[in-house]
């Protein structure tokens, strides 16, 4: 499977920003899209996740209301609605993909393959 991430830029805060992240590949082999974020001098962390059936989302309580993840099953496609951008939102996000059916959504180690990052820089 691989990971293809784009929508990355700058924004000033309060800013909006659209993240994709295609899939290619033995894509029916996953079961779960998430997105992460890693931050200069903290650890990678788990920002919101989709399974593609669409019956389970997840978001990390600080982009809960303000991010809105979502999927289209046909372009095996997933995407990051990020609204009401603040300074700490940035980082590089990445997409990534697990084969598990029961996932902890935030441990990284759980999801099999990683896209490339695209970097999200929000000034205030």
């Amino acid at each position: 499977v691989q990971l293809q991430a784009c929508g990355g830029g700058s924004v000033q805060a309060g800013g909006s920003l659209t993240l994709s992240c295609a899939a290619s590949g033995r894509t029916f082999s996953t079961h779960v899209l998430g997105w992460f974020r890693h931050a200069p001098g903290k650890e990678r962390e788990f920002v919101a996740g989709i399974r593609w059936s669409g019956n389970t989302i997840k978001y990390t309580d600080s982009v809960k209301g303000r991010f809105t993840i979502s999927r289209d099953s046909a372009k095996n496609t997933v995407y990051l609605q990020m609204n009401s951008l603040k300074p700490e939102d940035t980082a590089v996000y990445y997409c990534a993909a697990a084969n598990t059916l029961s996932i902890n959504w935030y441990q990284r180690n759980e999801y099999d393959y990683w896209g490339q990052g695209t970097q999200v820089t929000v000034s205030s």
